[in-house]
């Protein structure tokens, strides 16, 4: 399964796990809150800010369709198009925040909604596409990303396995070489029960191409486990505050959140280790005075004949182990030895 560049980053197995603050539209349509959102996200640990960057235009046209959510604790019900188009980014202010989160060192990326928006973020230089959930079954869409022949992100939430193979297909069909997929589960929160973090390994072993999770879930147990499962990738809503008004803050994952995903990913990393059995370079030091050798049980004369009582097994491990308590019995002493003293070859005819 080869891993996909993005800048100067690897993106797969044997590679440390890419970390993607999404903004998304938590920006709330004002510029700044999007360049301190970049910040926070650099100053937590993020690999990366994702945006979403679309028409509201290109999947709404029926103005009265309603759209409900949890917003500062109160249920909230508004026009699909009047919010959608609220939080729009204009070509310009792409530039502008793909400027900020280079200086922060942050790969920006984002997702388009059509054909035009995938050839103003090539214009913008982004060096990663990202297909969202909703998106899955837009081939033509797919399509126009692998045709820029940048990596490309498909997330595959709510998608079936054949959904999932129409969209892989059409992407290397049109010259895509470079796909990650996302594990993802469109709920927002996602309860945990629907995390269903074993799609990981099985999404991998059915396409060939790395997975990571997109993640909806509050907290950061569900992220930090896929990390374990294999996950190449993780993309975690962001927010400067759970309790900012709009759709998606409340389970957003705020700075110190996303701090702390950041650190537990990097130390389940290191913990991960190496899958040969063995011990490890700080257990080398504890063989010798942590495991028992092979004892005299008293003190015992010249010429005397091992028996099992004469043998004790004691703290440390440079002698003969315990089990060379079979090669003992019968053997005879070529010199008096002390109680405690650890048996050695030579201490026998």
């Amino acid at each position: 399964m080869k891993a996909v560049r993005v800048g100067n980053r690897l993106i797969g197995a044997g590679h440390p796990c890419f970390l993607v603050a999404e903004v998304g539209i938590n920006h709330n349509g004002d510029l700044d809150l999007a360049h301190r959102l970049i910040d926070a996200a650099a100053e937590s640990g993020a690999d990366a800010a994702k945006f979403q960057s679309y028409r509201t235009e290109d999947f709404v046209i029926d103005r009265s369709i309603a759209y409900e959510y949890i917003s500062q604790g109160q249920r909230v019900v508004e026009k699909q198009y009047d919010m959608f188009k609220r939080y729009e980014l204009s070509p310009t202010a792409l530039v502008e925040l793909r400027e900020q989160c280079e200086r922060r060192g942050l790969i920006f990326f984002s997702t388009p909604t059509s054909e035009e928006g995938v050839k103003d973020l090539v214009r913008v230089g982004v060096p990663l596409l990202k297909n969202g959930s909703d998106y899955l079954p837009h081939l033509p869409l797919i399509r126009a990303m692998a045709r820029t022949h940048l990596p490309t992100v498909i997330s595959t939430g709510m998608g079936t396995l054949a959904e999932i193979d129409d969209a892989v297909n059409a992407f290397r069909d049109a010259g895509g070489r470079d796909l990650v997929l996302l594990v993802c589960t469109s709920s927002y929160p996602a309860p945990p029960e629907d995390a269903h973090l074993r799609r990981i390994p099985s999404l991998g072993a059915a396409t060939g191409c790395p997975v990571g999770l997109s993640d909806h879930t509050d907290g950061i147990i569900a992220a930090v486990g896929a990390v374990a499962l294999g996950a190449c990738m993780i993309e975690k809503h962001f927010t400067l505050d759970k309790n900012l008004p709009g759709p998606d803050h409340r389970f957003s994952a705020d700075p110190a959140e996303l701090r702390a995903l950041v650190q537990g990913v990097r130390t389940l990393e290191k913990s991960l280790g190496q899958s040969t059995i063995g011990p490890t370079q700080s257990e080398r030091l504890g063989r010798r005075d942590f495991r028992l050798s092979c004892v005299a049980a008293r003190d015992l004369p010249i010429g005397h004949c091992l028996g099992e009582s004469d043998i004790a097994f004691r703290r440390p491990g440079s002698g003969l182990p315990p089990k060379a308590q079979e090669w003992l019995l019968g053997r005879r002493l070529a010199r008096s030895i002390a109680a405690g003293h650890v048996f050695l070859p030579e201490d026998l005819v």
